[in-house]
């Protein structure tokens, strides 16, 4: 493979969708209130309760530490492979053909789980799936860290990728079960939010400090090692959520859309590694086992949504039903999410290979210079902790996403000869902002559409959609990368002014989807006024 190609979730009743939110005023000068975003009809036996009350600080402090620690491993192991990705593979002696695969399988695996999972886990409980995926997670994070050989890592990456689907869709549910909707609501989203670009970030910068001092095995050494601490807290302090309900093995069969779930999950593990296999190489399109699978991926998708459309008619449970995408501001946060993701995704990993392929840094120097995005990480979702359930969603969500397409701009016209404070820092600094606002707001979108007794299920409806963003981003901004700097007028198509091309083409990809996706969001969440704020 040429080093430009490797640059690179019911229940038994019918249901009532809520149609796109009015604006109420409350008052001449209240701000207007998003308060038709309700969720859909819950049975009288739901599993939870909206919280009547805030938790005390202890039991905060707690949920928080446990749900954004998890999450935030999980992200900066990606950082730590995308930036050790060449190191390891020269000392496990990977095949260049599945050089990428490290870093792919872990998306392909938790996006085709997590709409299984999210389910088992609204009828199972919460908090038990929560514990179960901190366990797998720290075994199968250790396992990469002791891999001998290319395809140990590799099948560890998948198991881990598993794993990590326990966690994320049971700490959307514990975050609105032990939480009431209001402040203390959206800084825990906020909270979780951040931790995943704050934790890709980490990641590639101790994987560069990692590399060239005690060995890249740390890292994941020390990730399972704090995975295992917040487990050992989370069994004694996270708050019982989940009431007892009798008959497990019945609400499993009868209150799970397992067809609907194998048919979705089937089509995004299809469409994932058909995406993760351009990646590797975009000549693999032409392949005939990569491009069945991509079709059938495809052909998939009315086959789901012919099944969930039956199974609403019926009144029978349905993973996604049809009617929620007549939600204008479901649909349109759902394609945010999709796009935002990938564009974020996308940005940080070109810019590792910008920085280590054309301006030739070592992974250290690399590493130094994703230390503000971190920082910037953590001040944006502190913010919107704050000031979620003040200021217009639309607003804040504009506001996020303007600064992640300067991010983007700044990377188009970037000269290799530029030192670092000229377009790097500020796009670095930048580039979580719009992650970071649309991740609160559209998880507090999507968990109150869905109902109490499915929050599980809400989250990893959000979290596959973002899984398949990352993949189905970076993909693209492969293709286009390795196309245009194989048409370069450069001999060598490996040197740096080559492979520049290649990635100022995939920024200027980038930087025009996050524009559109602006663009769509700003229309899309027109009227929503305020999100996360207490029903009257």
């Amino acid at each position: 493979m040429s080093r430009s190609s490797t640059s690179i979730e019911l229940v038994e009743y019918p249901v009532t969708i809520a149609q796109p939110p009015t604006v109420k005023l409350k008052g001449d000068d209240t701000p207007p209130v998003a308060d038709d975003l309700v969720p859909m009809n819950a049975p009288v036996n739901a599993v939870r309760a909206e919280p009547s009350e805030d938790p005390g600080r202890k039991t905060t402090t707690i949920v928080l530490v446990t749900v954004v620690f998890v999450t935030m491993i999980s992200s900066l192991l990606a950082g730590l492979v995308t930036v050790t990705l060449p190191t390891m593979a020269r000392e496990l002696e990977l095949d260049t053909s599945l050089l990428l695969w490290p870093i792919s399988i872990y998306s392909l695996t938790c996006g085709c789980t997590l709409l299984l999972l999210g389910s088992i886990s609204d009828v199972v409980g919460s908090k038990p799936m929560y514990l179960t995926g901190c366990v797998l997670q720290s075994c199968f994070t250790l396992a990469c860290g002791l891999s001998q050989t290319g395809m140990q890592l590799i099948l560890f990456r998948g198991f881990a990728g598993i794993a990590i689907s326990f966690c994320l869709p049971s700490a959307v549910s514990i975050i609105t079960s032990t939480f009431p909707e209001g402040k203390r609501r959206n800084i825990a989203f906020a909270s979780m939010g951040g931790g995943q670009p704050i934790g890709f970030s980490l990641g590639l910068t101790l994987g560069g400090v990692f590399t060239d001092t005690i060995g890249w095995r740390w890292g994941f050494h020390m990730a399972a090692i704090i995975n295992t601490a917040v487990f050992i807290v989370g069994v004694f302090g996270l708050p019982k959520v989940d009431d007892k309900q009798p008959l497990m093995w019945s609400r499993l069969k009868n209150e799970i859309d397992w067809l609907g779930i194998l048919i979705g999950s089937a089509s995004i593990a299809l469409l994932s590694y058909s995406f993760a296999s351009i990646t590797s190489s975009t000549s693999n399109i032409l392949d005939p086992g990569t491009f069945s699978m991509l079709i059938i991926s495809i052909a998939l998708v009315p086959a789901f949504i012919f099944w969930v459309g039956r199974q609403e008619r019926l009144g029978r449970p349905a993973v996604i039903p049809n009617s929620l995408w007549r939600n204008r501001v479901f649909t349109c946060i759902c394609v945010g999410v999709f796009a935002t993701w990938g564009v974020f995704n996308s940005v940080e990993s070109f810019q590792t290979l910008f920085f280590q392929e054309v301006q030739e840094l070592t992974p250290i120097q690399t590493s130094v210079r994703f230390l503000p995005s971190p920082v910037s990480g953590a001040i944006s979702n502190v913010i919107m902790g704050l000031v979620a359930h003040k200021v217009r969603a639309d607003w804040a969500v504009l506001v996020g996403l303007s600064l992640t397409s300067i991010a983007g701009l700044l990377m188009c016209i970037i000269q290799p000869e530029w030192t670092y404070w000229a377009c790097a820092f500020p796009s670095v600094f930048l580039n979580p902002a719009g992650a970071d606002a649309l991740f609160t707001v559209s998880n507090l979108v999507i968990t109150s559409v869905f109902p109490t007794k499915t929050q599980a299920l809400a989250g990893g409806v959000f979290n596959t959609i973002a899984q398949i963003g990352k993949s189905v981003g970076l993909a693209t901004g492969a293709v286009i990368a390795s196309s245009v700097t194989a048409r370069s007028q450069h001999e060598d198509k490996q040197s740096p002014s080559a492979l520049s091309d290649g990635y100022r083409a995939a920024f200027w990809y980038l930087f025009a989807i996050s524009c559109t996706t602006t663009v769509l969001l700003v229309w899309g969440l027109r009227g929503i006024g305020r999100v996360g704020m207490k029903r009257e």
